[in-house]
């Protein structure tokens, strides 16, 4: 006897999708600050104790590329570069938040 079991998909199942593309050293953390607002790479390597400009590059091209964070080059002085949620990521706060509010319990 076989059973029929439906294949979760991230289409099907938001927090799995967020999930798997907030996996991986330092993405959640800044995620979750670039809630708050605008974030410099400066910022982050400041707000989180034990990162370096590497692991935090990648983990930011990464959020890029998924489509959670939008980069914008600020062009007043001093030239700098702000990562901010898309629509797609604030979209997927709620989400966020609520797993985080799982967590925490």
């Amino acid at each position: 006897m076989t059973t029929h079991t439906e294949q979760t998909s991230p289409e099907n199942c938001p927090a799995e999708g967020l999930l798997k593309q907030l996996s991986g050293k330092w993405k959640p953390q800044i995620f979750r600050l670039a809630l708050a607002g605008p974030v410099r790479f400066n910022a982050l390597l400041r707000q989180l104790p034990g990162s370096n400009k590497q692991s935090v590059a990648v983990a930011l091209k990464d959020l890029e590329e998924s489509g959670l964070l939008l980069k914008t080059v600020i062009r007043e002085k001093p030239l700098h570069i702000e990562y901010v949620l898309s629509e797609r990521g604030r979209e997927l706060a709620g989400i966020f938040s609520t797993l985080e509010g799982l967590v925490e319990a």
